[in-house]
């Protein structure tokens, strides 16, 4: 690719590249294989650049919510398996926490945040 078009993406928000001392772009893999799928959707479907943008973003969010999924998943599995422990467990604070990990549980987010 062009280096113009790389900084075009960059700028867009479409890639991400890490940044060097010098401020140059250093792409990893994922960058590379997320490029070459703007490629493909731009040269080879016709999509414009926003239609990728937004693509991309609906890409990231599924991402988001396979993570979650996967993470609301373990916990209903523990919570088969010992139904009479406690899975979450409040601080002073009120902050809620999982009893096993003690690590701080988000609450939910609205789809499209």
């Amino acid at each position: 690719m062009h280096p113009q078009t790389l900084r075009s993406y960059d700028r867009m928000g479409l890639v991400k590249p890490q940044r060097t001392r010098g401020r140059g772009r250093r792409y990893s893999r994922r960058d590379i294989a997320r490029l070459r799928l703007i490629q493909h959707l731009s040269q080879m479907e016709g999509i414009n650049l926003e239609g990728i943008r937004r693509i991309l973003e609906m890409q990231d969010e599924i991402d988001r919510l396979r993570s979650r999924t996967e993470e609301l998943t373990e916990l209903l599995r523990m919570a088969r398996v010992a139904p009479d422990s406690r899975l979450f467990a409040a601080d002073a604070g009120g902050h809620v926490h999982l009893s096993h990990r003690a690590r701080l549980i988000e609450p939910p987010r609205a789809l499209g945040r």
